[in-house]
């Protein structure tokens, strides 16, 4: 790979990972667009580490705090201060988990797709904006109960599908239970932790059986790379979000999606 590759994909990845609007679309398109050689398996993992660090990074007090409350809940049988969010963000992780080993295969074969990741982009961000603007907005992450939990980790399993965006459908589901904007995010980027630590998990294991396990300085510039990009942009969209709406993003997302299908229905 090439300096200005590395560099661009692993921005891509650390802008695009938390924020609404698709990460798995964009690293698979981009490279499409201009033209590069896919940029590998081992690459990917990296960035990926890179975006997981960042927002344990970002909830770090946060993740301590739910870890210790919920080992102590399970020697007291009993809630414990921040015990309930957690039991909430394991049960959310659980159906994306099963349906990720079910259906990896057949979505790596049949959904990704130029045509499918540009019906998806637009269609769930029309989803995120009537989510996002005909609820009332009134709990808070304290009110997260078991249900809210697995309810808006039942929606991560349409992440599956390239272009959803694995926290555009969180936060929309959060936002149609009421949560406010920066509490949906906040759950959202809670439950990205498994989920990504999940996935990385496999493609760590396909490397291997590969025989692959090498990460070189691409893999490393590009880790450190999306680690910063990552932060930043969890910190802008929770600043953003605090004082204004997912329009802009929406807005994105129509705009990527119709670009997307102007290229695959208008190129000869």
């Amino acid at each position: 790979m090439e300096l200005v590759q590395i560099i661009v994909l692993a921005i891509v990845q650390g802008l695009t990972e938390f924020l609404p609007v698709s990460s798995s679309a964009h690293l698979i398109l981009f490279p499409h667009l201009v033209g590069w050689d896919d940029q590998g398996l081992a690459f990917d993992v990296a960035v990926h580490l890179g975006t997981l660090a960042a927002v344990v990074w970002y909830f770090r007090q946060e993740v301590f705090g739910m870890t210790r409350d919920w080992f102590t809940s399970l020697g007291r049988r009993e809630r414990v201060g921040d015990s309930r969010l957690a039991w909430a963000v394991i049960l959310g992780t659980i159906p994306v988990g099963i349906a990720g080993l079910l259906f990896k295969g057949f979505i790596e074969v049949h959904m990704r797709s130029p045509l499918v990741i540009a019906w998806a982009t637009i269609g769930f961000g029309v989803v995120l904006f009537i989510a996002d603007r005909s609820t009332l907005t009134f709990r808070r992450i304290d009110h997260m109960t078991f249900a809210a939990g697995f309810f808006i980790g039942l929606s991560q399993v349409l992440a599956l599908i390239p272009g959803t965006s694995r926290s555009g459908i969180t936060m929309t589901a959060a936002r149609a239970l009421g949560f406010e904007r920066v509490e949906a995010a906040r759950f959202s980027l809670l439950l990205a932790i498994p989920a990504i630590l999940g996935a990385g998990s496999l493609a760590g294991y396909d490397l291997y059986e590969s025989g692959n396990m090498q990460l070189g300085l691409e893999a490393l510039v590009g880790a450190a790379l999306s680690f910063g990009v990552a932060l930043l942009a969890i910190v802008l969209m929770i600043g953003w979000l605090r004082r204004a709406s997912f329009t802009p993003f929406v807005i994105y997302r129509i705009v990527l999606g119709s670009v997307l299908l102007w290229w695959v229905y208008g190129t000869p």
